[in-house]
């Protein structure tokens, strides 16, 4: 029997591809399986930019609003629960497209993923105790494993724990591990786009799609959930934009200077996302978004193959 098929359309935050991915799924009839990390909480919409009500009624979305903040999440359980949907849109003739920028999702999803062993739960706590007292894990993990560090950002200390955790446990990195695995399940036929845009349009698009974010309530919506008992530690309130707002509103600095720095950190965001899709899906595609009615042509092609 021949693979399943999976169209992938990502690319750097900004880009434009939520918006194309609408279309493309309406032309094939097709649904999406989104594929950002931050839009799997609850809550946590305007700094998302995650599809509106409307856009979901409009097209079917999976794996949207399905955690609350305090719940953990990584690629393994991605793989879990975005690779049944996946075979299931297929066996009923609808094509399946996985949306997002988050990576390390899209690869477990099409090339599998080493899982390693179980965690440790008093060595995590370790960690989390060393973080609180201001030390460096990322620095850490670069000494071990600069490979890894490479890839995982210093603000991700979910990945940045994983990693530390796995070389405490098996006295081998976790990239190590991933090579020998070789990330080679290749469950589906997989075509992959990355769609982008020229720095300039890039830039400008940042900036007023930062400024709206605020203008449409995210400190709001911050405070919000804080008033409902979220702690500001937790992972999806570290993320951009919602970092910079908890600095506003504790008084640490001034709406336009959080603007400024939400606007930095996602320039910086898109170029590492730029890197790793170079590095990570090499036989991708990249387009420009507005080549829309190529991008369903192909994809059209793709899914009657």
């Amino acid at each position: 029997m021949s693979k399943p098929r999976l169209a992938i359309i990502t690319g750097p935050t900004g880009a434009g591809k939520s918006e194309l991915s609408l279309l493309i799924a309406e032309a094939l009839g097709g649904e999406i399986i989104n594929a950002d990390s931050l839009a799997l909480y609850r809550g946590f919409d305007i700094g998302t930019a995650k599809p509106s009500l409307a856009e979901r009624e409009r097209i079917p979305h999976h794996l949207i609003d399905v955690l609350n903040p305090d719940e953990d999440f990584d690629a393994a359980a991605y793989l879990r629960a975005a690779r049944p949907i996946a075979v299931d849109l297929g066996r009923r003739n609808l094509a399946p497209l996985a949306v997002g920028g988050t990576g390390f999702y899209l690869r477990s999803l099409t090339s599998g993923l080493f899982e390693g062993p179980g965690r440790d739960p008093v060595f995590r706590a370790a960690l989390k105790a060393e973080r609180a007292n201001g030390v460096d894990l990322h620095a850490r993990l670069k000494a071990y494993d600069p490979e890894t560090a490479a890839r995982v950002a210093p603000a991700d200390q979910v990945r940045i724990e994983r990693a530390l955790e796995v070389l405490h446990l098996t006295g081998r990195s976790i990239s190590a591990w991933q090579k020998e695995h070789g990330l080679a399940e290749k469950p589906f036929a997989c075509l992959a786009v990355v769609i982008d845009r020229h720095p300039e349009e890039m830039e400008a698009r940042i900036r007023e799609r930062t400024r709206h974010m605020f203008d449409a309530g995210l400190a709001a919506e911050t405070e919000g959930l804080l008033s409902a008992g979220w702690a500001p530690e937790l992972k999806p309130f570290q993320s951009i934009g919602y970092k910079e707002t908890l600095e506003y509103l504790s008084g640490d600095i001034s709406l336009e200077k959080a603007i400024e720095k939400t606007a930095i950190a996602v320039r910086r965001f898109a170029k590492r996302q730029r890197t790793w899709f170079r590095g990570q899906l090499g036989e991708a595609a990249w387009f420009h978004p507005d080549q829309r009615d190529d991008l369903i042509r192909l994809f059209r092609d793709f899914f009657k193959a």
